[in-house]
């Protein structure tokens, strides 16, 4: 599996926490907490993220609020990012929309939540089904806004 995370300056010290307390997590940046824009690191993360060979791969972003971070991550064809604020948003986000980023607003979740969410995502597999035909649906109404 590869795992990697980035974050923006607002989001810096939940980044490091997760560093600390996660397994072998790929660290995409910034690298102090000086300001920054965060679409220039969720790009990087993304990028990481789709030039990865590795079958099992995801990705951390986190800012202030994880609202753009969110947006901009979801901008990129093959990403799923979820802004999560509980273990169900993120084993939900994994079983029903098959999310590959999991996002976070650290003004709005304690350390020890954000933790437990980024486990819980990592260990929950996607359901399929009928959330596959669903995530086909919003590709191919995405496709057709794009002709």
């Amino acid at each position: 599996m590869h795992l990697f995370i980035a974050s923006d300056h607002a989001g810096f010290s939940l980044k490091q926490f997760l560093i600390e307390h996660l397994e072998d997590v790929n660290d995409i940046g910034p690298f102090d907490a000086n300001p920054c824009d965060y679409p220039v690191f969720a790009d990087k993360l993304v990028n990481e993220l789709l030039s990865s060979k590795c079958e099992k791969r995801y990705g951390i972003l986190i800012c202030g609020t994880g609202i753009g971070m969110s947006i901009a991550a979801n901008r990129y064809d093959g990403i799923r990012a979820a802004l999560c604020f509980s273990r169900e948003m993120a084993v939900m986000a994994r079983r029903h929309n098959d999310a590959n980023v999991i996002v976070f607003g650290e003004k709005n979740i304690g350390t020890d939540v954000a933790l437990e969410c980024v486990r819980d995502f990592l260990k929950t597999e996607f359901d399929g089904g009928r959330h596959e035909a669903r995530l086909r649906l919003m590709d191919d109404l995405a496709e057709g806004r794009r002709k």
